[in-house]
This record gives structure tokens, C-alpha cells and sequence, in this order.
């Protein structure tokens, strides 16, 4: 019975190798199953990195962006400001220069209305010859003079007027 005994004893080695051999194969297995699954695990954290990275910069390229779009809109308005300013001055001028034209004309005609009224009484002074200039003397000895007094008024009064329309000028101007 010895030798059933022994090739009993062989059975069970062989067994008891295919046993081990059997947990060592499962082992490696489930190590290479665990190293697949830290890799997938790694490859995970990566893409979520990424993805995270990507959003971070789309975020910054935005705000750029808006920060662009801002300093462009306060260009733009700085530009229709001083466009708005352009326009007002130029039409400061422009009306300075209209009540410059119609100052001149005014000038002009009271100048032509003033000879215009000078040749007329020398006229009148002709007609009525020496007799008139006669009594011009006489009047103004008489203390008369009464056209010269005229005169004088209506010069005073235009100077008047001067000052006055100055003095306005002055006060639209501030």
C-alpha cells in the first residue's frame, strides 16, 4: 500500500501547486486590474484638470474681453463728447460771427444815413444861402443852436446804446 500512499501524496502536491499556481495568476490579475484602474483613475484627474484649465481661461479671454468692449465704449463716448464740444464751439463762432456782420452792417448804415443827413441840411443850409448860416450865428449867440444840441444828444445817446449792448455782450459771454 506504499505506493498508493506516495502517488497519493504526488495528487495532492500537484493540487496543491495548481492551487497556488491559480491564487498567483488571480493575484497578478487583480494587480493588473488595480494598475488599470489608477491609470483610468490619473487619465480622470487629468481631463478634469484640463477641462478645468480650459474653463479658466475661456473665463479670462472673456473678461479681456468685456474689458476691451469697455475701454472701447468709453473711447466712443469720449469721442461723441468731444464732438458734442466741437459742435457747440463751432456754433459759438459761428453766431459770434453773425452779430460780428450784423454789427458792421449797423455801423455801415448808420454811417451812410449819418452823411445822407449831413448832405441833406448842407442842402437845406444852401437853399436858404447865407440867410441860414446868419441865423445859425444869431441863434447860437441867443444861446439857440438847437440842431448842434441835437447832435450832441444823439451822439450821447449812440454811446449810451454802445455801453449798453458791451455790457450785455459781456454778460452772455459768461
Amino acid at each position: 500500500g506504499g505506493r498508493e500512499e506516495s502517488e497519493r501524496e504526488e495528487r495532492r502536491k500537484r493540487e496543491r501547486w495548481r492551487e497556488r499556481d491559480r491564487e498567483r495568476r488571480e493575484e497578478e490579475e487583480r494587480e493588473m486590474e488595480r494598475e488599470r484602474d489608477r491609470r483610468e483613475e490619473e487619465e480622470e484627474q487629468r481631463e478634469k484638470e484640463r477641462e478645468r484649465q480650459e474653463r479658466k481661461d475661456r473665463k479670462r479671454e472673456k473678461e479681456k474681453e468685456r474689458e476691451r468692449q469697455r475701454e472701447t465704449e468709453t473711447e466712443r463716448r469720449e469721442e461723441e463728447r468731444q464732438k458734442r464740444e466741437r459742435k457747440v464751439e463751432r456754433e459759438k463762432e459761428r453766431e459770434r460771427q453773425e452779430r460780428e456782420k450784423e454789427r458792421g452792417e449797423r455801423r455801415e448804415r448808420e454811417r451812410r444815413e449819418e452823411e445822407e443827413g449831413e448832405m441833406e441840411r448842407e442842402r437845406q443850409g444852401e437853399k436858404r444861402g447865407g440867410r441860414e448860416r446868419d441865423g445859425e450865428r444869431e441863434r447860437q449867440k441867443r444861446g439857440g443852436g438847437g440842431a448842434e444840441r441835437e447832435r450832441e444828444r444823439k451822439t450821447r445817446e449812440k454811446r449810451q446804446e454802445k455801453r449798453e449792448r458791451k455790457r450785455e455782450r459781456e454778460a452772455e459771454g459768461d
